[in-house]
């Protein structure tokens, strides 16, 4: 699937508060999700020694799928396709790895 099909149809699930003109909504259902992530590896780290298995798999791509949908969602808001935002990411990433700058602080290193 494609970035910008997957952006389109999952916009057609966006229900909340003047979808359209609310960054607030998708940014904090962002973190939301990127938080259960974390806490997904936190405990398999706590409970298990980081021992990843099938089940592990499938739990935290589920919820890849959900800080996925967000972030869709946030684009859309912005007027940004997921397609740009992929593109310029790998672009930044190309001349940071070009420039020896990969490891660091900052947005614009």
């Amino acid at each position: 699937m494609l970035l910008n099909d997957y952006q389109l149809e999952s916009r057609s699930t966006a229900r909340y508060p003047n979808a359209g003109e609310n960054l607030i909504y998708p940014t904090l259902g962002l973190t939301g999700e990127a938080g259960e992530v974390a806490d997904k590896v936190k405990k398999l780290i706590r409970d298990r020694g980081g021992v990843v298995d099938e089940h592990f798999r499938e739990d935290v791509a589920l919820e890849l799928g959900d800080v996925l949908w967000y972030v869709a969602q946030l684009a859309t808001e912005l007027g940004l396709s997921l397609e740009e935002v992929a593109s310029a990411n790998l672009s930044k990433l190309k001349s940071r790895s070009q420039r020896g700058t990969l490891q660091g602080e900052g947005d614009h290193r």
